[in-house]
């Protein structure tokens, strides 16, 4: 994986970190997928805080002038989708993240771990 992709996914995660997600697992999934490299799948207690993850993460990534080439599922807020290329942002509410799986649909994937601690913790 190149440090463009490490550094947007550090980036990401630090945004749903900011919003305080339930949990956030990120997936190196370039091995397995031509669609994209890393997967980032947060869960979130409600569907407000879907949509709060959501909105910290496009804002903190303007900021560096990435945009998502495609969003989806922002009105229902239980499953927000972005798509940033290499890295694609799954954020669930936390019955939608049971129900559907994803960690156990891509358990091949190798889990990638940054060390991105709340600044205000």
């Amino acid at each position: 994986m190149n440090t463009t992709t490490y550094t947007l996914g550090e980036n990401i995660v630090k945004a749903i970190q900011n919003k305080k997600a339930v949990n956030v697992e990120v997936l190196d999934v370039h091995e397995l997928t031509p669609l994209t490299d890393l997967f980032i799948i947060a869960v979130a207690s409600n569907i407000r805080q879907t949509q709060a993850m959501a909105d910290e993460v496009e804002e903190l990534l303007a900021k560096l002038g990435e945009y998502p080439i495609h969003k989806e599922g922002y009105q229902t807020a239980q499953w927000i989708l972005l798509d940033y290329g290499q890295v694609i942002v799954h954020i669930l509410e936390q019955e939608n993240a049971q129900f559907y799986g994803l960690s156990r649909l891509w358990k091949d994937a190798n889990v990638i771990e940054f060390d991105n601690k709340n600044e205000d913790e």
